[in-house]
């Protein structure tokens, strides 16, 4: 994997914590499936908002789009500040 672009930066305040999110890209090696990837499904924004918390649903819609400046947000661990 090679990263492509920062597309966030995530401040958990409760927790003194933060994720640094990047897109990446595939750059070798052979796809193949495993019981990780098999338990996470392909999600439309709106899907993706339905299975996560708040807090991590925005990072994975954050890097859907190719957007600059990267997003900074605050949380709670589970809801947006």
């Amino acid at each position: 994997m090679e990263p492509v672009a920062l597309t966030g930066v995530y401040k958990n305040m409760t927790g003194a914590i933060i994720a640094l999110v990047f897109r990446c890209k595939v750059t070798g090696g052979n796809l193949r499936e495993t019981s990780e990837e098999s338990a996470c499904p392909w999600a439309t924004e709106t899907e993706v908002a339905e299975l996560l918390d708040e807090a991590y649903a925005v990072r994975v819609v954050d890097a859907m789009h190719d957007t600059w400046p990267p997003a900074v947000r605050q949380h709670d661990g589970v809801r947006l500040l």
